[in-house]
């Protein structure tokens, strides 16, 4: 396995580590940088802990919202035919982004301040969240900016699929034999029956090729029912399978079954998809 399929197998956990890994090493260095600056004017008019109180839960929060903003990017991506809507919905969505950091930020710290059986005091509540609205404004864009950098370079880098219809006419349902993949400016010819096993993942599907992962925009359902009849069934509401690559089926106690590929991948079979299943086998 070399770098780039331990990262594809891995995604999620590297990408959890490497934000977490971020927010814990800035608010450490805005925390000291804070101490720092109060022991330069004298003494200092906070305990020891509070910096580091004050960025943490200011990180939880934004850690929290992270999701919502991946969520707007799919459902509202910016559209520059449509800027003056577009602009105002991320405007909006931004001042949403403020409030529910300001408000998640705040609760942390009143939680904390009260374990240590002392007040936290947020100030005026108007000029307070005025002056957190800058800079929340700041790293909202930035957030958004990253998330489709970071896509654009991951999509690059692994390459994604598109089918090569049979006919002359495309249509979402027309059989197709062939994958057109596209990695870093080239493009290669991938054929379906290759194709180990089929995962969902939100607008894509995951194509698993020989340990390597090809994302492909369509929907599960989609995407099977345009290859089903080459020997591919829908085995969860989450993956299906080539019929070709199974090694083993092995029941349940839960009344669910396990099923083995060839590469040793297992995965679940659900009750739901059972009878759809054993049909395709006879």
């Amino acid at each position: 396995m070399n770098k780039l399929q331990h990262f594809q197998k891995y995604k999620f956990r590297y990408e959890v580590v490497v934000i977490f890994g971020y927010f814990l090493i800035s608010t450490f260095i805005s925390a000291t940088s804070v101490i720092m600056e109060a022991n330069r004017s004298g003494e200092p008019s906070f305990q020891l802990w509070e910096p580091f109180v004050w960025q943490w839960s200011s990180a939880i929060s934004i850690i929290s919202l992270l999701p919502a903003c991946v969520f707007l990017l799919k459902k509202q991506p910016f559209n520059w035919s449509k800027i003056k809507y577009s602009l105002a919905v991320y405007f909006i969505f931004s001042i949403l982004f403020s409030i529910a950091h300001v408000s998640m930020m705040v609760a942390i710290r009143e939680l904390i301040y009260w374990t240590q059986s002392t007040h936290y005091d947020f100030g005026n509540i108007l000029i307070e969240f005025l002056y957190e609205y800058r800079k929340d404004f700041l790293s909202f864009i930035s957030i958004l900016v990253f998330i489709k950098g970071y896509g654009f370079i991951v999509s690059h880098l692994q390459g994604e699929a598109s089918p090569i219809a049979v006919g002359e006419e495309e249509n979402i349902t027309q059989r197709f034999d062939r994958l057109l993949v596209k990695k870093l400016g080239k493009e290669f010819i991938v054929k379906v029956e290759a194709i180990e096993w089929l995962e969902s993942s939100g607008n894509y599907v995951n194509l698993h090729i020989k340990g390597r992962i090809y994302p492909t925009r369509a929907t599960l359902t989609q995407l099977i029912s345009q290859i089903e009849e080459q020997g591919f069934c829908r085995i969860h509401r989450s993956h299906a399978v080539n019929l070709n690559n199974i090694d083993s089926i092995t029941p349940l106690s839960s009344g669910d079954s396990e099923v083995k590929l060839n590469t040793g991948k297992t995965l679940n079979l659900s009750r739901r998809y059972k009878d759809a299943f054993k049909s395709q086998l006879l």
